[in-house]
């Protein structure tokens, strides 16, 4: 495919924090024991897109993430890694890297994207219908409640998150209407030409923007150059190549720039619902000028915006938040195994040979143990993810968790549905639900239990203690700790 391909792989995310620092920043933040950014080269290796510029912020972290690149994708990947300053937005990143796009289409990648859809699909889309904008939509993922950010397990009811109202055409081709975030507690307005354009449009609350685009360049370079305010491609970018696709004549007129909307509001709470004026015109009507009833221009096309919707058996979710995290790290080593890039044994589970498991200690399917870590005498492990380096004392149970590198656990142990981070030390007989332990370099201070719904700290360049026989419950840190 003649395409660019521009992987958008942040640096630093306050909804990751702190899961990230500054030696562990978001494309390294590993899933299933592998880089998150893994996941999208190898997703572009497989669809021979070989050449690639990957967009990191922060110049230390694009120091990290292009060391790790260039050992794990030698010979394998052309990988260009360019740093921009933090907080500039994906459409400030884009702006960044504009001078080294030439070619006529742009292939764009969040680079926590953890997917199995082909984006030669999405190009083919894009190509087909000459299309300004085509976007990848997916079904919206089920999690566990994101307010425990436990891993899901089976006492846990599931809600799909609800993050977009889409707006398409009956082909369900073409991309008529896009609202997210704080927007979907509005009433929506639909532009009246577009309704004439595509006599229906059906609304959708069940579908998910995977941050995947194919952009026209030099459509793109344009909106770039001309919004520099746009900070962001699915708030600011996609919306207005969306409301801009049709020009009617009110807008040359010097009327209301085009924004003619249907004298109505349809509730966003409503799942599916079908808007329809003037059925007589075709639905194909769209994807030519548009012609009012009476035969007179209403509206010129000037561009397409498309989407192509997944298949509801491919997976594809991205890390963008500490639930997230739990749930690709139990749906990779679970239902969407073929995703790790590991081979799985006969008790579908993953022990690597230089693990060392005690007496009667039981590794239970869809579990993934990491090389040079131990498991002492009768433990359980069950839909868990232990990382590299770990020490894990006799009678230790641990489910529907994830457990980073060079962890110790002591005798005892009970981690349930949590998140224990690199370096971190369990003494005996403690007992976590529900909660995340992280390693923060950057405190000062003994570190200290605390109770219940608090805070557990750190200090500089040592591990975290959890002192012996405590119940730990929705433990959440934060920059504001007050220690006990």
């Amino acid at each position: 495919m003649d395409f660019q391909v521009v992987v958008l792989a942040g640096g630093y995310s306050k909804n990751l924090a702190p899961l990230i620092s500054n030696e562990v920043p978001k494309p390294l933040l590993p899933v299933a024991n592998r880089p998150v950014l893994s996941y999208v080269l190898e997703l572009l290796e497989a669809s021979n897109l070989k050449d690639l510029i990957v967009v990191v912020e922060g110049s230390d972290a694009a120091l990290r993430v292009g060391g790790w690149i260039s050992s794990a994708y030698v010979d394998r990947l052309h990988v260009e890694v360019a740093a921009v300053p933090e907080d500039v937005g994906t459409a400030g990143a884009l702006r960044a890297v504009a001078h080294h796009l030439t070619a006529n289409d742009v292939l764009i990648v969040s680079g926590d994207l953890v997917s199995d859809v082909p984006p030669g699909a999405v190009a083919a889309t894009h190509r087909r219908n000459g299309a300004a904008v085509t976007a990848l939509l997916c079904n919206t993922p089920v999690s566990g409640p994101a307010e425990t950010g436990s891993s899901g397990g089976k006492d846990k009811a599931k809600k799909p998150a609800r993050h977009n109202i889409v707006g398409l055409d009956p082909t369900k081709q073409f991309l008529l209407h896009l609202a997210a975030g704080a927007e979907i507690h509005k009433d929506i307005r639909v532009q009246k030409s577009i309704l004439q354009a595509v006599g229906q449009m059906e609304i959708r609350a069940d579908l998910m923007d995977a941050h995947m685009y194919a952009f026209k360049r030099s459509i793109l370079q344009e909106v770039l150059d001309q919004k520099d305010m746009f900070h962001s491609i699915r708030h600011d970018v996609l919306p207005y190549l969306v409301r801009t696709q049709l020009r009617s004549q009110v807008s040359t007129n010097g009327g209301q720039n085009g924004q003619d909307v249907w004298n109505g509001t349809l509730s966003s709470q409503n799942n599916l619902v079908w808007l329809s004026q003037h059925r007589e015109i075709a639905p194909s009507a769209f994807q030519e000028n548009v012609l009012a009833p009476n035969g007179s221009d209403s509206a010129q096309r000037t561009h397409k915006c498309c989407a192509y919707i997944a298949n509801k058996s491919k997976y594809c979710v991205r890390l963008n938040s500490i639930q997230a995290f739990s749930d690709i790290n139990r749906d990779v080593i679970g239902d969407a195994s073929h995703l790790s890039g590991y081979s799985f044994s006969p008790q579908n589970n993953i022990v690597h040979p230089s693990a060392e498991l005690g007496s009667k200690t039981t590794v239970g399917p869809h579990c993934m143990l990491a090389e040079c870590s131990t498991l002492g005498d009768k433990c359980s492990v069950k839909r868990s993810v232990i990382g590299r380096h770990c020490r894990i004392g006799s009678n230790v149970k641990i489910v529907n968790s994830v457990v980073m590198n060079h962890v110790t656990v002591e005798d005892g142990c009970l981690i349930q549905g949590s998140i224990i981070c690199s370096n971190v030390q369990l003494q005996e007989r403690v007992i976590l639900k529900d909660c995340q332990v992280f390693f923060l370099t950057y405190w000062t201070g003994l570190c200290c239990y605390v109770r219940k719904r608090a805070q557990v700290g750190v200090f500089s360049k040592e591990v975290i203690f959890v002192g012996s026989g405590y119940l730990l419950h929705q433990l959440v840190i934060t920059s504001q700790n007050t220690f006990a």
